[in-house]
């Protein structure tokens, strides 16, 4: 079964920066893309940044030149490098896969926790 755990998520001063890594329980090749989606409290998950098996990157405007994301294959591991953090980045980090870009539907980790405040 597929899993996604992330880690890296804590607290954060304004300006300062994350990184934030998601380990997949197989090869993260094997997925047409795999990236990060964050989610407010009572608000619908937002995608922030996804790359696909071919290193084709996406973001969302919000966070265009201040995030990175980026993929380690011999380790099953993407990153979310994010800097100059700011507050209303904070939310509920979650990686997610999409198997093929015909798939309905998407793996979810557990989520990890990002404030940024003073």
């Amino acid at each position: 079964q597929v899993q996604l755990v992330e880690s890296g998520g804590g607290l954060v001063q304004p300006g300062g920066s994350l990184r934030l890594s998601c380990a997949a329980s197989g090869s993260i090749s094997r997925f047409y893309r795999i990236g990060w989606s964050r989610q407010a409290p009572g608000k619908h998950p937002e995608f922030v940044a996804g790359i696909t098996n071919d290193g084709n990157t996406e973001y969302a405007d919000s966070v265009k030149g201040r995030f990175t994301v980026s993929r380690d294959n011999a380790n099953n591991t993407v990153y979310l490098q994010m800097n100059n953090l700011k507050p209303e980045d904070t939310s509920i980090y979650y990686c997610n896969a999409l198997p093929s870009a015909r798939s309905n539907y998407q793996y979810w980790g557990q989520g990890t926790q990002v404030t940024v405040s003073s």
